[in-house]
């Protein structure tokens, strides 16, 4: 069988760098390969970024010139996702440069998770950890789950709007 090749980046906390690497795994397993064009912050430039060594201006363009390549975002949602201004500003910019926002939550949260603010307003589709939800999310179908992978109704906390 022939792979399909998505060109994506994947926002996420840097906490959440293992899921990355999962959600890669786990797609492979339907013939899926990430070609991932998102940053992931050595500790060393960590430092430097907080030691505002870069300034926010450089930072937001190197991500939007890498989100530029991509044709999906993919933001892996974990317990601190929701807090993290980068990840709702990366987000906001997939929408405004018209790429689809497919939240996926980690594996085994469980229970009530916030999700960010902007993949509220701009998800394309929100799915649990699962290869074909987040394959269906790929292909284009519009899913809205909780991170167990029932539906999540559109009409509850009236969050989503596509």
């Amino acid at each position: 069988m022939a792979k399909t090749i998505k060109n994506v980046f994947i926002s996420h906390h840097h906490k959440d760098d293992s899921s990355v690497d999962g959600l890669t795994k786990l797609v492979s397993k339907k013939d899926y390969v990430f070609r991932n064009s998102s940053i992931r912050v050595k500790p060393e430039n960590e430092a430097r970024i907080k030691a505002k060594q870069l300034s926010d201006r450089t930072i937001a363009r190197l991500l939007r010139m890498k989100m530029r390549w991509a044709s999906q975002v993919i933001v892996v949602i974990g317990k601190e996702t929701h807090s993290r201004d980068w990840v709702n500003w990366e987000i906001k910019t997939a929408h405004q440069l018209g790429i689809p926002i497919i939240g996926v939550f980690e594996d085994g949260l469980k229970g009530q998770v916030d999700i960010p603010e902007n993949l509220e307003k701009y998800a394309s589709a929100v799915v649990g950890w699962r290869a074909d939800s987040v394959v269906g999310a790929l292909d284009g179908e519009s899913n809205f789950q909780k991170p167990d992978g029932t539906a999540w109704p559109k009409n509850e906390g009236g969050h989503f709007t596509c």
